[in-house]
């Protein structure tokens, strides 16, 4: 009894500690962007059309390098701003792992694997790719929905009539916002930012709690043998493994690179619906999203990774370890034998 107490320390404690800095560096960014981002540039910058909408939020990782434990905070703020919910929902599930932080961590810890680049194409390419689906299905449903799928607390404010038309211009009666000075400014940040860092903090804490637990019963050596004896069903059970472990994204793919038995489909499983879905980020959404979207999430997200993964496992699936000298599946029953340079004496 005192070993699983230990161990529900233990993992709590690694898995609070870890994501704590990144919430509190969200937090300070959503400050940053209520005080300081007008809510008209939003309106006037962003297309009006959900496609290219959803292609930029798949991209402003590259602008906005967030980790999951920090991005549900700021993409709340850029929802209270007027950023559509489509652009806002592929932004949070692709933010996390289009950027250079995640990619570079990506590249060196499969890099003693020589497939280091491979991983990082397949990471990114899945992790967009899901996340501009979602997007597009979020913007249906919520044209759709006959109920909001928004949480009061996420709602933009009511534009007026001259911005919400693009017609600011031809609005000369409207008064201009009396400049604040900057301690003005820096109390509306602090403050904005203290409120959102307690509001997500307890979220946080639940769903470590619920990781902690699941950890105890969970060995993830039993996942890896049955990449040997089911690969179809490692790729299934390697998500799983995803959402339960909590981890962050600038250090989950050392974890997924240490399942050197593991097929490369499997871990790509992991490393990209990780970030877009674990106990911990599913309890943040409870602060933003109505329980009609967090289960579109839910399916969207493990449906397109679970299909995506298989697709590349047919095409793309080099052995456990693979590098020179190694036997390489192409697909099916096919292989290929990559050449060995042998030294010289």
């Amino acid at each position: 009894m005192y070993r699983y107490v230990q161990d529900f320390v233990l993992n709590f404690s690694s898995i609070f500690w870890e994501a704590l800095p990144f919430i509190v560096l969200g937090a300070l960014i959503a400050g940053l962007l209520e005080e300081l981002l007008p809510q008209s540039w939003i309106t006037r910058l962003m297309p009006r059309q959900a496609l290219p909408a959803v292609l930029i939020g798949g991209c402003l990782g590259l602008i906005f390098p967030m980790c999951e434990c920090g991005i549900v905070v700021v993409m709340r703020r850029l929802l209270r701003k007027g950023l559509p919910l489509s652009c806002c929902i592929s932004y949070m599930l692709a933010g996390p792992i289009v950027n250079v932080i995640v990619l570079l961590s990506t590249y060196i810890a499969f890099g003693q694997h020589q497939i280091g680049y491979e991983m990082v194409a397949l990471r990114a390419g899945l992790g967009f790719f899901v996340a501009v689906i979602t997007g597009l299905i979020v913007h249906v449903a919520a044209n759709t929905s006959s109920t909001p799928l928004l949480k009061a607390s996420a709602l933009p404010p009511p534009l007026p009539k001259a911005i919400s038309l693009n017609l600011i211009e031809d609005a000369p009666t409207a008064e201009p916002d009396m400049p604040k000075s900057i301690l003005s400014r820096i109390d509306n940040i602090t403050r904005t930012a203290l409120h959102d860092f307690m509001d997500i903090t307890v979220f946080l804490i639940l769903g470590a709690v619920l990781a902690a637990l699941a950890k105890i019963f969970i060995d993830p050596n039993d996942i890896e043998s049955l990449s040997r004896e089911a690969p179809y069903l490692s790729i299934p059970a390697m998500m799983l493994l995803a959402v339960i472990l909590c981890l962050c994204s600038e250090a989950d793919a050392f974890v997924a690179a240490s399942f050197t038995e593991m097929s490369v489909s499997s871990k790509l499983a992991f490393l990209v619906l990780g970030p877009m879905l674990d106990l911990k980020l599913i309890l943040m959404y409870t602060s933003v999203f109505r329980l009609k979207l967090i289960v579109i999430l839910i399916c969207c997200t493990t449906t397109l990774t679970l299909l995506s993964t298989i697709a590349v496992h047919q095409v793309y699936n080099p052995a456990p370890g693979a590098g020179a000298g190694t036997t390489v599946s192409l697909g099916g029953d096919a292989t290929a034998t990559t050449p060995t340079t042998t030294p010289k004496p």
